[in-house]
């Protein structure tokens, strides 16, 4: 996620700079920019910039500042709410799909406030179809059916999952068994349900939620045991709350192909690895990359697990957990669209 911090008060500037040295720790944070002032200028930018926005300033302010700019659940950022002496942290916009719960929790913890959220399936403890699917990584083909759904969950009714019976879909009932929030769920199989897709029905109505695809990143030094990074990966996962069933692929530069540990590691997982060509490395751009020197002056590339996750997920993808290191390996994570 990437999070711009906006303030307005010297002593929201300054709740701002210590807020950012915490989020910078995170590595599902992939950066944190600081804005003070200049509300009007700054929001239309960080609007569409920004996963995230985090307005430490009177909801007054903020309201008046994001109200033209307001489109849709589905595209608008997640904006979270904070007054100058940090005491409540408001989830205002984008709650689900944006994820301004989650980081209204996250950001409440960090600095021992009080989170504010009124999403009725939350307060109602229940689990809405839209926070299911942003949780498991799954797109919504038909974002208009998720008020329908998430009413009938409210009201107690069962809807209906219907998969496909050659998948593997653990990381799905993991997550219901785990999750305390409510849900009545029928499942149902078909061969007709393609195998990363989730076809979701009650009365007529249908919407179908289908995987992103989720690709690890890995570099390691030379020779490094399978089992060291299989323990940097499952902490990246548990980081994100994912499932290694969730995971697509695996991936490195094509100068680790021959690599023991990371091969042992694919046939471990039973997951799919690919080696991504050193010509593509190069020329691979992007202002969410870290780049090593080192790695530069011994290979001629600037990184190997994050661009290699972001070239193996896909056009548009993005990185869902920065470069991190585990004595000796790095673990990257991206997300396709």
């Amino acid at each position: 996620m990437k999070i711009a911090i906006i303030s307005v008060s010297d002593k929201g500037h300054e709740l701002a700079n210590r807020l950012k040295e915490k989020l910078d720790m995170d590595s599902t944070i992939i950066k944190c920019d600081l804005y003070h002032k200049n509300v009007k200028e700054h929001f239309p930018i960080l609007f569409y910039e920004y996963d995230a926005i985090i307005a430490i300033m009177a909801s007054g302010i903020l309201i008046r500042s994001i109200a033209p700019l307001v489109e849709s659940k589905v595209t608008d950022p997640a904006v979270i709410n904070i007054d100058d002496n940090g005491k409540f942290v408001i989830s205002t916009l984008s709650g689900h799909l944006g994820g301004a719960n989650e980081l209204a929790n996250k950001v409440a913890d960090l600095i021992d406030s009080t989170p504010v959220i009124t999403t009725s399936t939350d307060v109602n403890k229940k689990l809405g179809i839209d926070v299911l699917a942003k949780d498991l990584y799954l797109r919504i083909d038909n974002t208009k059916e998720i008020l329908f759904f998430n009413k009938a969950i409210l009201e107690g009714r069962e809807i209906t999952f219907t998969l496909n019976p050659n998948r593997n879909f653990d990381y799905l009932f993991d997550y219901l068994r785990k999750v305390t929030l409510e849900i009545y769920v029928l499942f149902s199989y078909s061969s007709d349900v393609d195998t990363d897709e989730i076809h979701v029905s009650l009365d007529g109505h249908e919407m179908v939620l289908k995987e992103r695809k989720i690709v690890a990143g890995i570099g390691c030094r030379r020779g490094k045991e399978c089992k060291f990074i299989h323990d940097g990966l499952k902490k990246s996962l548990d980081d994100l709350k994912i499932l290694p069933s969730r995971v697509n692929m695996l991936t490195s530069a094509e100068i680790k192909k021959d690599e023991k540990g990371i091969l042992e590691l694919s046939e471990k997982m039973n997951i799919p690895v690919r080696f991504v060509e050193i010509d593509k490395l190069k020329l691979f751009e992007s202002c969410d990359v870290a780049k090593s020197e080192f790695v530069y002056s011994k290979f001629g590339i600037y990184g190997v697990c994050e661009p290699s996750a972001l070239i193996m997920a896909g056009f548009d993808s993005k990185l869902i957990y920065k470069k991190t290191s585990y004595d000796g390996v790095t673990i990257a994570i991206a997300v396709s669209k």
